[in-house]
């Protein structure tokens, strides 16, 4: 195979990569099959900062000891639903909400950009409310 044609190839299969980003919200940019650059999904968003450029895990909850759903690559960028504290990854408790998705990802190795709500103020309805007679 020619050196065009393996590079057209891999700039029609970054297109479309790039256009299936697209069309999910911008939430799953940068998750580890992809490699094209995109513009930034709207604020709040996250960018992967590893230091070490390998792959950030994506994890079912906010800890750890979660399953693991993916990895994002190294600079690349992801739509915040939310933070909260959770588990202390390094120097930070911070844990954010991928946008639409229920996949976290630490602080400690993403910087956000924009203002991201906690989640008890991005799902109001979700807190619990307590009776006043409630006992225990």
């Amino acid at each position: 195979m020619s050196t065009q044609t393996a590079r057209t190839r891999r700039t029609r299969y970054a297109a479309v990569t790039l256009a299936l980003g697209v069309a999910a919200g911008g939430a799953s940019l940068g998750l580890a099959a992809g490699s094209a650059q995109a513009a930034a999904p709207a604020k709040p968003y996250g960018t992967v900062d590893t230091i070490s450029g390998k792959d950030l895990n994506v994890r079912q909850y906010p800890s750890t000891d979660s399953t693991i759903k993916g990895a994002l690559k190294d600079k690349s960028q992801f739509g915040i639903d939310c933070k909260v504290e959770a588990q202390k990854v390094g120097t930070t408790s911070t844990w954010y909400k991928m946008r639409g998705e229920e996949k976290w990802v630490t602080g400690n190795w993403s910087k956000a950009t924009g203002t991201v709500k906690t989640c008890d103020d991005f799902f109001p309805a979700k807190k619990q409310q307590l009776s006043p007679n409630a006992v225990g």
